[in-house]
């Protein structure tokens, strides 16, 4: 193996012409989700562009071996070195090739110290399996975990036949009667999103969601920026077959919309919206139903119901999970409690 070689990237139309490199990395980075893609962050950078690139890539010769996709914030705590995708991803990450994870790992490392004086680097909202946990202490550096926010995970079966060896008998009856009291309103029919018609179908996910929160703060498109970044970022993700969006029709109404992604045996269940009219039929209880099985049919072993400790996502059967922060604070700083 040849040394590795490092590069700060500052300049976002350097980071867009990395898109086939990071695509690469990204297929090869076991741990990877859809948050870590330059599907997703790419938008995010453009919509919100919070602070001053400083991007880090390590390469073997022209094989890029790790990307770690953050940037620089100044703030009430200092200047700190924060992932991209911050805020509005469930799992924040860097890449790392498997066949690197050492050698990358201390190559990044080096480079992160070397950039400008940062106080503090966070690592937040990692996955138990996360690349970022993987990155080594370095003795001028004080190094911290701890938990971040709850993600619920449940265990799929292979079958959907076998659902009752994981969820529970009484959300599966839930699930029953919710699908024949919305039959009872009108034809029932789930529309499956696809490159023609993901747009729409997040158009009536925002419509929905924002209307049932308006008032109480109005939910996550409080600020618009939310909904350009989702119109922005959908059609790669559809691209890449990474998006699952589903629209629960009941007669000649959208009932409710599922926005999710699946990947290598993952989904993750990211948004949801009801019409409140049908409340009484439950149909956020009848599309994440169809979520779930069609996550079987896809073959995938978990489900993510991402970051929230909401009630909801237990009756389902999960199971508790925390994320994880890493803290890397420079000598004399003191670390956010």
């Amino acid at each position: 193996m040849s040394a590795l070689a490092t590069r700060v990237i500052r300049d976002p139309a350097a980071l867009t012409a990395l898109s086939s490199d990071w695509w690469d990395l990204w297929r090869g980075a076991p741990e990877a989700t859809p948050f870590q893609s330059p599907a997703w962050l790419l938008p995010w950078w453009d919509v919100f562009s919070p602070g001053q690139l400083a991007c880090v890539t390590v390469r073997d010769g022209r094989r890029l071996v790790a990307f770690a996709p953050l940037y620089l914030e100044s703030g009430p705590l200092g200047l700190r070195l924060l992932p991209l995708g911050i805020g509005i991803s469930d799992y924040c990450d860097l890449l790392i090739h498997p066949d690197y994870e050492a050698e990358a790992s201390a190559a990044l490392m080096q480079e992160l110290t070397r950039l400008a004086p940062w106080e503090i680097c966070e690592f937040t909202e990692l996955a138990p399996d996360a690349a970022a946990l993987k990155l080594p202490p370095l003795s001028s550096l004080k190094m911290t975990i701890s938990e971040a926010s709850p993600a619920p995970v449940l265990a799929l079966p292979d079958r959907i036949e076998d659902l009752d060896r994981v969820i529970p008998r009484l959300r599966l009856r839930q699930l029953k009667h919710a699908r024949k009291a919305a039959a009872k309103r009108g034809e029932v029919a789930i529309v499956v999103g696809d490159e023609d018609n993901s747009e729409g179908l997040l158009s009536d996910l925002i419509r929905l969601h924002s209307a049932r929160w308006n008032g109480h703060g109005d939910g996550v498109f409080a600020d618009k920026r939310v909904a350009e970044f989702h119109a922005a970022s959908l059609p790669g993700l559809m691209a890449a077959n990474l998006a699952r969006v589903y629209g629960l029709m009941v007669g000649d109404t959208i009932a409710a919309v599922y926005y999710g992604f699946l990947d290598r045996g993952r989904a993750y269940a990211y948004l949801q919206g009801f019409d409140s009219k049908f409340e009484r039929e439950s149909p956020g209880l009848i599309v994440v139903g169809y979520a779930i099985e069609q996550a079987i049919r896809e073959g995938a072993h978990e489900f993510h119901f991402l970051r929230g400790d909401e009630a909801y996502k237990y009756e389902w059967g999960a199971s508790r999970r925390r994320n994880r922060l890493k803290l890397y604070v420079r000598d004399g700083t003191v670390a956010p409690g």
